[in-house]
């Protein structure tokens, strides 16, 4: 159980807006808040491998399953 509820919280800190997805562009800010520089195309790289719908967004089910593999 811990498992998900630090997936979560670290989930959450990319969520910027709370809306349950996470963006190129919140992914982006979150990571420039760590003090780690992402470039957009980097930024959507990410996202974009772990967005199994392709619907342009991280939901928290495609952060889960990303770190099941």
């Amino acid at each position: 159980m811990a498992d998900i509820e630090s997936a979560r919280e670290t989930f959450d800190r990319f969520d910027v807006d709370g809306d349950g997805y996470v963006t190129a562009d919140e992914f982006k800010a979150a990571m420039a808040a760590m003090g780690d520089a992402f470039a957009g195309p980097g930024a959507q790289a990410v996202i974009a491998a772990k967005d199994s719908d392709g619907d342009g967004r991280m939901s928290f089910e495609e952060f889960w399953a990303s770190r099941a593999k």
